[in-house]
């Protein structure tokens, strides 16, 4: 039964992250990817894996060592580090569900038509905010991420096949591309495990009691699954537009997902992409909001007692931002840019307390996660460093 249980815990870690990954942000970004970079985007899924593997192992695996969560971490090994690391996320975090809400919102509009897309977006936002109302919110908030996350992989799936893809190109092209778009790598990288994201399974399983050196095997594989649930949507997703493009077809730039579904299965295929965004975008508010106030509720037992709370009061506040002033496009864009420099910092934090043994103890971290993370840590904080020059310049 303890064996079962854990095994539902694991899976639960493993689908909050991936579907915090999997919002109205990742369905564009891999559809516009795939049509300017056609099969060659393939290579870039590949290698945006291999180094979500390694960023999401370090993280992970830290947090479970030292029992603490990953402002706890931050603030042993400089105080008030903690607290910077929390406003970093907070802040991204409260911005990004905006726009998850709205996506929400028109995928609700897109499955059912007369509900407008605000109209959506509150219910969208009651539905999240009634997982945390239940005696056993995190079962309850595993359940559904389990479930939605299951329906919208098994719907891409099948549009995928319907678009009929070059599979072999696809293939050959992953192994030996036409050209590497760096930028592009560094963007499926924020957008997995950027941000808040890498950390929401993490903080979930230490919720869940799943922590101490002797879990690291557990940890690991939920760790792994987590990005595997999420590559296999992401792998579908570009089959599927790769399929529709490869046929001449041009993609709506207002809308380049739903696009997708529309030319491979017709109007089905768009009422399915309504079901796909809505569970994306759903999903993703919840997993926004979880990890955003799991990074605040260990500074004071009052934040612990009524952490539920500031979850429902998160969501809520997100619900009417989007109602009544939309998406703000400015703030959202600049808060991605601010969102790409939170991972370098985190991860930089994890890799110092490794070695730290006040907080690991006689814990010994593998040096090839160490060298991985360390160059990830590198190449995101270039790339974020100069999105914001780019912005401002």
């Amino acid at each position: 039964m303890k064996q079962k249980s854990n095994w539902q815990l694991l899976l639960g870690a493993a689908f909050l992250m991936a579907t915090s990954a999997i919002g109205p942000g990742f369905l564009t970004q891999t559809t516009v990817f795939t049509q300017s970079l056609a099969a060659s985007f393939g290579f870039v899924i590949l290698i945006s894996i291999l180094l979500d593997i390694g960023a999401q192992l370090n993280v992970w695996r830290i947090i479970a060592v030292s029992e603490r969560k990953a402002q706890d971490i931050a603030n042993l090994m400089l105080p008030g580090l903690g607290y910077f690391i929390a406003l970093l996320v907070v802040i991204g975090g409260l911005a990004f569900n905006i726009g998850n809400v709205g996506g929400a919102g028109l995928g609700i509009n897109v499955m059912f038509g007369g509900i407008s897309p605000e109209a959506g977006a509150v219910i969208s936002g009651a539905i999240a905010i009634s997982i945390f109302l239940v005696k056993e919110a995190g079962k309850a908030m595993d359940r559904f991420t389990l479930v939605a996350g299951f329906v919208m992989v098994a719907l891409t799936v099948y549009v995928a096949i319907t678009s009929s893809p070059p599979v072999g190109e696809a293939v050959a092209k992953t192994l030996a591309p036409d050209k590497i778009d760096f930028a592009a790598i560094v963007t499926l990288v924020g957008g997995t495990v950027g941000g808040y994201i890498t950390f929401a399974g993490g903080h979930r399983l230490l919720d869940a009691g799943v922590k101490g050196e002797k879990a690291l095997g557990e940890v690991n594989k939920s760790a792994v699954s987590a990005i595997g649930i999420a590559s296999i949507m992401r792998i579908f997703l570009f089959l599927a537009a790769l399929g529709v493009v490869a046929s001449g077809a041009t993609l709506n730039p207002h809308n380049p997902p739903a696009s997708v579904f529309q030319h491979a299965a017709g109007n089905i295929g768009y009422k399915l992409f309504g079901i796909v965004m809505w569970s994306a975008a759903v999903t993703s508010i919840i997993g926004a909001a979880y990890t955003s106030v799991s990074f605040i509720r260990t500074f004071h037992p009052k934040l612990e007692r009524y952490g539920n709370l500031l979850i429902v009061v998160f969501i809520l506040f997100s619900t009417l931002s989007f109602v009544s002033i939309g998406n703000p496009v400015k703030v959202l864009v600049l808060v991605g840019a601010l969102n790409g420099l939170i991972l370098p910092i985190t991860l930089g934090v994890m890799l110092f307390a490794a070695y730290n043994k006040k907080i690991v103890g006689s814990y010994k971290h593998p040096l090839w996660m160490t060298v991985v993370g360390a160059l990830i840590c590198v190449g995101m904080a270039v790339m974020g460093i100069n999105a914001f020059y780019e912005m401002f310049s």
